[in-house]
């Protein structure tokens, strides 16, 4: 086929990822070509076509695909206008990023043919059909969590898998998972140990550090992988924090002890379970020490007694805005405050590490975030029906061209009950992974917070479809049968007390100036 005279050129992709190998003969690098050629020589006879294919990359990042990142560039310099795959499971295994991407395709003028799922894309409007394939699609990629465990479990009992070192050592090998000691780190660690056995405490070790410019953890990452000459994306700030602090002298990795199997994960969607510490499998004496023993286990008595002496063992309050509350004026969370004198709050993060020189000391009390929170949603349910029908009018015209499939009704109840799952034992593995990794505590943050947010968007998307494709009535009945029958926003607003629960469906990030507040939502809806 020619346009204008001129060729059709195609990019062809073809991806194959080590878990493909199981099924080598549907799946194939060789078997997706053969397919896409045989599609090419029959409809596009005197079309050009490049081929671009990526061997075990997971189709769960585009990122990590050296091969799609070249052809991608191309399409988007327009060296093509047509691209073919096998299938879009070929494409990719992520429902949001896979989506995304593909509506970026589109805008750039690109055509989508994925020949298995019959896709010809935007030729054919079949969107509704895309992000079922792709809902569909991104299942398999949780069942592989079950062989990766099976062989973390057997790397851990043999004291072979260590997927991260702690600030003072470095990886040398992360295939081999070889490290040592980082002498210039080492040297902080030992003083950040002597300093609190003299009796310091967290928030002046991290000033003194701060103050002496002592680089902070994230900031020697920075240096260290921009001296290897590959661009680092991370943002570090130069002040030292009490967590860091904190995680530090609780860490037994710097008396020579490597503890693993903290916790056991189910699944990738499924329940973190937290294993009680004579489940731990501790290899003692494992690597070259930075603490004495005698030295951390004074600490941690000197811990002990800190904790006792200044707390009674018990939550002050249930910190439900945890994660979604920042300071408006210095963008830094916001955390609870412990004052007999006043009604729980939270006060800027910032200000409580450093003091007035990182911030004001402006405060929010619960209850008014809770009457505030109430209000917008007060708002969306008074709104919500207008909205539902501006969604309505913008799709009525796709609505009338699709033919709804008897069995797709069924598909769209099993998948909304499949994300409201998924979302629950996100939230708690979010809360368990910070607790036993603390090494990697803001690497769990970011990921537990971007998947929790697309399982956000997975429900609002499908209860939208669901109002739009079967109307409103029947898709209530629906969606209560998976959420058992209530009604969320009636539930919260009335309730005297707003729980994580009620707030981490809904809200995105909330925002405290000094004089407002702003209320950011998980959906568009206002």
């Amino acid at each position: 086929m020619n346009v204008n005279g001129v060729p059709l050129s195609i990019a062809a992709y073809c991806r194959i990822s080590v878990d493909d190998e199981l099924h080598k003969e549907n799946t194939s690098i060789e078997n997706q070509k053969a397919i896409i050629s045989d599609y090419i020589s029959q409809n596009f006879p005197d079309a050009m076509v490049d081929y671009y294919e990526d061997r075990d990359r997971s189709g769960y990042t585009f990122e990590q695909r050296e091969q799609y990142q070249i052809m991608r560039s191309k399409l988007f310099n327009k060296e093509y206008s047509v691209l073919i795959v096998k299938d879009l499971s070929r494409f990719s295994r992520r429902n949001s990023k896979g989506l995304v991407e593909i509506e970026d395709l589109r805008d750039m003028g690109i055509r989508i043919i994925a020949i298995g799922d019959s896709i010809d894309y935007p030729t054919n409007d079949d969107w509704i059909k895309i992000q079922l394939f792709f809902f569909v699609n991104e299942m398999p990629v949780t069942d592989t969590s079950k062989k990766v465990r099976n062989v973390i479990n057997r790397r851990q009992k043999s004291g072979q898998w260590i997927c991260s070192v702690p600030y003072g050592y470095v990886m040398t090998d992360s295939k081999a998972m070889t490290y040592k000691i980082e002498p210039s780190q080492a040297t902080v660690v030992r003083k950040i140990f002597e300093l609190y056995n003299d009796g310091w405490g967290y928030k002046r070790i991290a000033n003194y550090l701060t103050d002496n410019g002592i680089p902070t953890p994230r900031m020697d990452d920075i240096a260290r992988i921009e001296a290897s000459g590959r661009i680092c994306h991370y943002k570090s700030r130069p002040d030292w924090n009490l967590v860091t602090i904190s995680e530090i002298l609780d860490n037994d990795f710097y008396i020579g002890t490597l503890r693993q199997r903290k916790n056991t994960r189910e699944r990738i969607n499924g329940d973190d379970i937290k294993n009680p510490k004579e489940e731990h499998i501790v290899f003692e004496n494992f690597h070259e020490a930075i603490i004495d023993k005698r030295v951390f286990e004074i600490a941690q008595k000197n811990r002990a007694a800190r904790t006792r002496r200044h707390y009674n063992g018990t939550k002050k309050f249930s910190n439900a805005y945890s994660g979604v509350l920042y300071c408006g004026d210095c963008g830094h969370p916001m955390y609870p405050m412990s004052r007999r004198d006043l009604k729980e709050a939270y006060h800027c993060g910032a200000y409580a590490k450093h003091g007035l020189r990182a911030c004001s000391s402006h405060h929010i009390r619960v209850d008014t975030l809770d009457m505030i929170v109430k209000e917008v949603l007060k708002k969306i349910s008074e709104t919500s029906l207008n909205t539902i029908v501006e969604l309505e009018r913008s799709f009525v015209e796709e609505e009338k061209e699709n033919h709804i499939e008897i069995g797709t009704f069924e598909n769209l109840k099993i998948i909304i009950a499949n994300i409201t799952a998924e979302k629950k034992a996100l939230i708690k593995q979010r809360a368990i992974a910070l607790i036993d990794d603390p090494e990697n505590k803001k690497g769990n943050l970011e990921l537990y917070d971007e998947l929790i947010d697309e399982a956000n968007q997975k429900l609002t998307s499908m209860t939208n479809k669901m109002t739009l494709m079967f109307g409103e009535n029947k898709a209530i009945k629906a969606i209560s049968s998976t959420t058992h029958g209530s009604n969320i926003l009636d539930r919260i607003l009335n309730k005297t007390r707003l729980q994580k629960g009620d707030i981490a469906p809904l809200i995105r990030r909330i925002d405290v100036y000094e004089n407002y507040v702003y209320v950011k939502l998980i959906t568009d809806l206002k």
